[in-house]
């Protein structure tokens, strides 16, 4: 084989391949959206690593369903309807099992208070004390001696909170996060 026909090979396939990929294509993704429409918005909402898990593995099988001719459209959806119907039931059954939703849902975790880097909790948390600066300094108060407090999310993500406008402190337990359960 001589490296046009290699190139060849890799820029084009024959337009049945093309077809096929477009075809699939609308229709898994026509597919995908209904059961999102039916599913609700909660289904690709980051609440937690398990819905990480679900947005990422829906991608995943939509993209194998595209590129895959291994993959039928029927087994492609079939894949889609198994997680987004599993992530359903997970949320479902959360709501109803307090016990179910502590064991897959993690809590806010406190990394800062007061100005007061948390050290355990950072170490619990695996992160590095250069790491909870840079999530600082990414946010609206800049200076550390501004922030009140700094929160690892259910998601992964951070929240830094700086003082209130008026320099009241802030109330923790109105914005769902158990000081106590931080160890502070």
């Amino acid at each position: 084989m001589d490296i046009l026909s290699l190139i060849s090979d890799m820029l084009y396939q024959g337009w049945q391949d093309i077809f096929r990929t477009v075809f699939v294509g609308v229709l898994g993704y026509a597919a995908l959206i209904t059961m999102l429409r039916i599913s609700g918005k909660r289904t690709l909402a980051k609440l937690n690593a398990f819905d990480l898990v679900v947005t990422v593995a829906i991608g995943s099988v939509l993209a194998t369903i595209l590129l895959s001719e291994d993959v039928a459209l029927a087994e492609g959806i079939a894949a889609l309807f198994t997680l987004i119907g599993l992530q359903w039931a997970l949320a479902r059954a959360s709501m109803a099992s307090d016990t179910l939703a502590r064991v897959v849902r993690s809590e806010p975790r406190l990394l800062m208070h007061k100005g007061e880097i948390l050290h355990q909790a950072l170490h619990d948390e695996r992160i590095l004390k250069n790491e909870l600066m840079t999530v600082i300094r990414s946010a609206a108060p800049a200076d550390p001696d501004k922030v009140t407090a700094v929160i690892l999310e259910t998601d992964g993500s951070f929240s830094v909170i700086g003082h209130g406008a008026d320099g009241e402190p802030v109330n923790f337990a109105r914005a769902g996060l158990n000081v106590a359960q931080t160890g502070r």
